[in-house]
């Protein structure tokens, strides 16, 4: 019999299992774009060997490369670092280490194949992928954006941003990367001769959104080399200002790692300063928003009164509403700017 190439323990179970795990472990993540002929063999082959260095994660496999965020037992970090190497595309490949990390990132290992690593919605062929913007350093992006006719844009989700972002961008009301190439192109209009420095979480989502732009006539194109992660790494190594306020959201079990003390978001239920992102307790909605501690005792970790009387409901009386219902008038699990707030209001 083969080895099992997936998980099948239950969640709730494997949560518990890493809340009473006392292993040290690193919260890293990495990318790379590459040529792979054959993703489903790849990606059986990584699972089995990450498996076996007792690596969890959230891996996306496709024919344009690999894209990885990862918790790794400290022990095997080294380990890991000789297994990718043996890959010639991975060779070296720099590793985004987290900036705030408890080591409960993830609890299973899920490595999946699809159509792109990154959902861009972009036809591959109508430009040059490759031809991306300059990279810049963490001292080389706070050099270039002193400069007050430097456009800086945040290429991340609105939910991203609304918990952190760099000082003075411009931030997109994005639902999603594919929504947000051609906002970013619409919003930029005709600055086509501007310096335009493009930033994201670990700087995968700029590798096609830089040339994207560079593809749109934008003549100076750059990007945040290794992102938001690398950035405050290297800010505090090198002990220059940290351009970034508030927190970094990240999509694991964390949601967000600290890069400065200011708090620039609010509750979405009743408005007071907050950050904190959670999903709602009601598994049939489990909208992700933001919610003070007042809030989240309020209304018991739920986003809505609808969902707090939802979940009240007896188990069996929950299934069988759960086929017809829809909670906050939205398939979306992320919840829409301004939404919550409205509703309450």
């Amino acid at each position: 019999m083969g080895q099992q190439l997936h998980n099948k323990i239950n969640h709730d179970e494997l949560r518990s299992k890493l809340r009473e795990d006392h292993v040290e472990r690193t919260t890293l993540s990495f990318y790379a774009y590459s040529k792979i002929q054959d993703p489903q063999a790849f990606r059986d082959q990584f699972y089995q060997d990450l498996d076996q260095l007792g690596v969890l994660g959230r891996i996306y496999v496709a024919r344009e490369g690999v894209n990885a965020q990862l918790s790794v037992p400290a022990a095997k970090l080294e380990a890991l670092r000789e297994y990718l190497d043996t890959y010639p595309f991975l060779n070296g490949i720099r590793l985004n280490i987290a900036v705030e990390d408890d080591g409960k990132s993830f609890f299973m290992l899920n490595v999946k194949v699809r159509e792109k690593i990154v959902a861009d919605g972009l036809s591959d062929d109508a430009f040059d992928v490759t031809d991306r913007g300059t990279h810049l350093s963490a001292e080389a992006f706070n050099t270039l954006t002193d400069d007050p006719d430097t456009i800086v844009v945040d290429m991340r989700n609105h939910y991203e941003s609304e918990v952190g972002h760099f000082q003075n961008a411009i931030l997109p009301p994005m639902e999603t990367f594919r929504d947000g190439l051609p906002m970013v192109a619409d919003m930029l209009g005709e600055n086509k001769d501007k310096h335009i420095v493009m930033y994201c979480t670990g700087g995968i989502r700029c590798e096609k959104a830089s040339a994207f732009m560079k593809y749109k006539g934008y003549k100076h194109v750059y990007q945040l080399d290794g992102g938001i992660i690398e950035y405050a790494r290297q800010a505090e190594k090198l002990g220059i200002p940290n351009k970034f306020i508030g927190k970094n959201f990240v999509f694991d079990e964390r949601l967000g790692e600290r890069i400065s003390e200011e708090v620039i978001a609010t509750c979405h239920q009743c408005g007071e300063p907050s950050d904190e992102h959670v999903n709602c307790a009601n598994d049939a909605c489990h909208l992700l928003f933001i919610q003070c501690p007042k809030c989240a005792e309020d209304y018991d970790n739920c986003c809505s009164a609808e969902c707090q009387s939802f979940i009240a409901l007896p188990e069996e009386e929950r299934k069988i509403q759960r086929k017809s219902r829809v909670f906050n008038g939205t398939h979306s699990s992320k919840s829409k700017p301004g939404m919550l707030r409205q509703k309450h209001a």
